[in-house]
């Protein structure tokens, strides 16, 4: 759809009539030409004493150079189709733990046994999806933690470097603390209430400079609810050295830890052994964190003045070579127009 900005403009367009018709023409004051008779071969012909004295193409050109600016100066656009936009959101981090014990296969999907990452790939897809209106991060860690994805609005970035990552990756240790004081140095800039952290690990962290508790304390100063979950122990039950399998998180696992991360931070601690339990936990995050909801419509548009403009200066170019040339371009389009003209005469 096109509109114009400024359409009042528009009342301009009649100007130059208006400024023909109400001043009065020049008077031709008495010595300020000196006349003379023309030999009969210097005579001017009478298609060029039209020319010289009515020189309709240059007004004309004028006329179509003065609504062409006319028509730049209004304004004009381009208004596409109206689009969704979300009042606020959250600006939610994605925290995965891919350390060693991540490729534990405890869980099972379609009959098969699956690792504990491919659990969170699959059911955080569903999540990812539905925060429509959130700026979401991913951060994936183990022994180190690495940005994966700054915050972003595009979800289907953080959906497919999720399914991307694999286990060892960032190493095979757990380094809890260092993973959530990154999240907390990229959340922390962001306007507050909105800052939060879903933290997935499965083990007890065993590297890094931070402490989980301290981690925990940084994030409450800086206004970063953290949502701790606890994932293991599926359905098929840990494996040991020896091939046998019980139900169970590991003896590396610190729930404890988890749960005092997210009681002082404000958040949830969440236990999960099975995959639906961890569909379950994502169903209760956008139930306690829900995201933005559209409330109004957005037009992109874009600005169209540059055409209106650009064939103004055309037409103002062309006026300039002709009235400056030594060849006047009513005559120079004269062969043009008799061509024209035949034409007619030929089709009557």
């Amino acid at each position: 759809m096109i509109g114009l900005d400024s359409p009042w403009v528009l009342l301009l367009l009649p100007l130059p009539w208006a400024w023909m018709r109400l001043l009065p023409p020049a008077q031709e004051g008495p010595g300020l030409a000196l006349r003379f008779p023309l030999p009969p071969g210097l005579a001017i012909r009478g298609d060029e004493r039209r020319d010289a004295e009515r020189p309709v193409h240059r007004l004309a050109l004028g006329i179509s150079a003065w609504v062409a600016l006319v028509l730049a100066a209004t304004g004009p656009y381009w208004a596409g189709k109206p689009i969704a936009l979300a009042v606020a959101g959250r600006d939610l981090m994605l925290v995965v733990d891919v350390s060693g014990s991540m490729e534990q296969q405890d869980y099972e999907r379609a009959g098969r046994p699956v690792s504990r990452l491919q659990v969170v790939q699959t059911a955080a897809g569903a999540f990812i999806e539905r925060r429509q209106g959130d700026r979401l991060g991913l951060i994936l860690f183990g022994s180190r933690p690495y940005l994966q994805v700054p915050l972003t609005f595009d979800r289907q970035a953080v959906a497919e470097l999720l399914q991307e990552a694999v286990v060892g990756l960032a190493g095979r240790e757990t380094a809890i603390g260092d993973a959530i004081g990154l999240a907390v140095k990229h959340l922390r800039d962001q306007p507050p209430g909105a800052r939060v952290l879903v933290l997935l690990t499965d083990g007890a962290s065993n590297a890094g400079a931070l402490t989980p508790l301290e981690a925990a304390e940084l994030a409450a100063q800086f206004g970063v609810k953290v949502y701790t979950i606890g994932i293991g122990g599926g359905e098929l039950g840990v494996r040991s050295p020896l091939g046998l399998r019980w139900r169970g998180m590991g003896d590396e696992f610190d729930p404890k830890t988890l749960e005092e991360i997210a009681r002082r931070t404000g958040g949830r601690y969440f236990t999960v052994g099975s995959r639906e339990e961890l569909e379950g936990v994502y169903a209760e995050l956008d139930r306690l964190e829900p995201s933005a909801r559209a409330s109004g419509l957005y037009r992109p548009r874009r600005s169209l003045f540059v055409w209106p403009a650009a064939l103004a200066l055309l037409l103002s170019a062309l006026i300039a070579l002709d009235v400056f040339s030594p060849i006047s371009l009513g005559r120079a389009m004269r062969p043009l127009q008799s061509i024209l003209r035949g034409r007619r005469l030929r089709a009557g």
